[in-house]
């Protein structure tokens, strides 16, 4: 029997967001490639037994196929490093598991009132065009002109929604995409506290300099380093507070990493970048930090506390809260099971309640941070 309202590609999808090829996804469910690519084409339908076998080894419900495709999210909306050297494999599961993401968090923001979207659209082509652009930031989310006690709600207080993707290329470490709801993504659950601020100012960057426009080359990705430096540690403060010396001070540029949450790297190029040290004294300083084994771990990294997200957790805690079992509801019309789900969202869906009397329509709710 053949099922109906299948959309082939909404097979492919499910399947590129997990990383898998063709010959892959056939083996799981005894099917050719070339049956398969057929399917993903539209040029057949699967029997009812082969949608649920699909809709198995791909951790959806089977009424994820019959669910009309949207638009999905373009290269031009995702920002990562290196996207234009990115095996398209890696590129197009990021997009997938964007796109899945990006769909479940539509339907958040129509139950929950999340943070409104602020980040603003300033276009930049000099120096002084970035650090004006990071001033203006601080201006537009009040930061003022001190240490930023915590980046990752900065962002989040902005709108934007951060998760993890996990089992993604060590080439893609960071990116964000510019949606109705901006994300920002990582592909490591726990860095460094100060590498996950730097990014999370440098994918903030990104959505505020570079709208529309496809990134991931040196000239773009130079552009979001300024900005996130100058975000981090504004100018008007920082070069009072560097120290100035023939010799680098290296107790002072520790007590600033301390007190800005900034690595001692990206206080040297911030302090090259103004002119505040010469390219020598950058170059010594960066050979120091290589010989003492501090390129990829910092002295006091440990004393420095990791900023979890939040957004996402809150709501989704709010939501069950308010009524229990919408969180599965939610999911469940969005076609994914509970592994997919945590796979594009790094989040653990709560079990569903085996009694569904007295439920409270969605519709009817609005919650409120």
């Amino acid at each position: 029997m053949v099922t109906s309202a299948f959309h082939g590609e909404r097979l492919r999808l499910a399947r590129v967001a997990l990383g898998l090829t063709l010959d892959q996804l056939g083996a799981r469910v005894s099917a050719t490639r070339q049956y398969l690519n057929q399917l993903e084409q539209g040029l057949k339908a699967p029997t009812d037994e082969m949608a649920a076998a699909l809709a198995a080894a791909l951790g959806v419900g089977e009424h994820f196929f019959a669910i009309p495709s949207s638009a999905g999210i373009s290269p031009e909306q995702c920002h990562f490093r290196k996207q234009r050297t990115t095996p398209v494999s890696v590129v197009s599961q990021v997009l997938a598991r964007g796109t899945l993401l990006d769909s479940f968090v539509s339907r958040l923001d129509h139950e929950l009132d999340l943070p409104p979207v602020s980040f603003p659209d300033i276009p930049v082509e000099s120096a002084a065009d970035i650090e004006a652009a990071a001033e203006a930031a601080r201006e537009h989310w009040r930061l003022g002109t001190g240490p930023i006690s915590s980046m990752m709600r900065v962002v989040e207080n902005a709108g934007a929604v951060v998760s993890f993707f996990s089992g993604v290329s060590e080439r893609v470490d960071a990116l964000s995409i510019d949606c109705a709801r901006p994300m920002i993504i990582r592909s490591e659950a726990k860095p460094a506290a100060c590498r996950l601020r730097f990014d999370l100012a440098h994918e903030a960057g990104h959505l505020i300099m570079h709208r529309g426009i496809q990134t991931g080359d040196k000239v773009t990705e130079d552009q979001a380093n300024r900005f996130a430096s100058a975000l981090l540690l504004p100018r008007s403060s920082f070069i009072h507070e560097f120290p100035r010396s023939r010799l680098l001070d290296w107790s002072a540029i520790f007590a600033l990493k301390l007190r800005w949450k900034v690595s001692a790297a990206a206080i040297l190029r911030r302090a090259y970048d103004l002119r505040m040290i010469s390219a020598d004294q950058y170059r010594t300083g960066y050979i120091h930090l290589s010989k003492t084994g501090q390129r990829r771990s910092e002295r006091y990294d440990d004393q420095i506390p990791t900023e979890a997200p939040e957004l996402l957790t809150n709501a989704v805690n709010a939501l069950e809260i308010a009524s229990p079992g919408a969180m599965f509801r939610m999911v469940d019309a969005s076609g994914m099971q509970a592994d997919m789900f945590a796979h594009v969202s790094g989040l653990e869906l709560p079990e569903n309640p085996t009694s569904e009397g007295n439920v409270v329509s969605m519709s009817h709710w609005k919650y409120y941070k």
